[in-house]
């Protein structure tokens, strides 16, 4: 019975979700609207400041984590746990550009505790790029 995985489920890092978009704009103009004091409220809660280096820890008003890959322009990798949460999950941003002015942005988060957090991160994700959209 246990080999009945429901959707977004994993063997070995939970519930998971990716959700990514691509937007008419530069790299660095994607990699800016994620990691910029602003894009990083938009999407990780609003915070006294986030330094964006391995190892750091950070605090926002939805919860707390730490950073664990910063690489410039391509991609980002912390741990999140939001509020009630019983454990972190890990979010990883990446940036992947294939054309001059296009880019994509994709969040992809694991780790989950169960569907239902799954189910409500996939439409808070949606509805980041949504709001990154709006910013254009």
């Amino acid at each position: 019975m246990d080999d009945h995985k429901m959707i977004g489920q994993t063997k070995t890092v939970g519930f998971q979700v990716g959700i990514r978009r691509t937007f008419p704009i530069s790299q660095e103009k994607a990699w800016e609207l994620v990691t910029s004091e602003d894009g990083l409220k938009l999407w990780l809660g609003e915070s006294d400041g986030i330094t964006l280096q391995p190892g750091q820890k950070y605090i926002t008003k939805t919860g707390a984590g730490e950073i664990r890959v910063f690489k410039p322009l391509h991609q980002l990798r912390l741990t999140w746990q939001k509020e009630g949460w019983p454990k972190p999950s890990t979010v990883q941003v990446r940036i992947i550009s294939k054309e001059r002015n296009k880019a994509t942005i994709s969040f992809h988060q694991e780790n989950l505790s169960d569907k239902n957090i799954r189910e409500e991160m996939k439409e808070y994700w949606e509805k980041v790029l949504e709001a990154i959209k709006a910013k254009l």
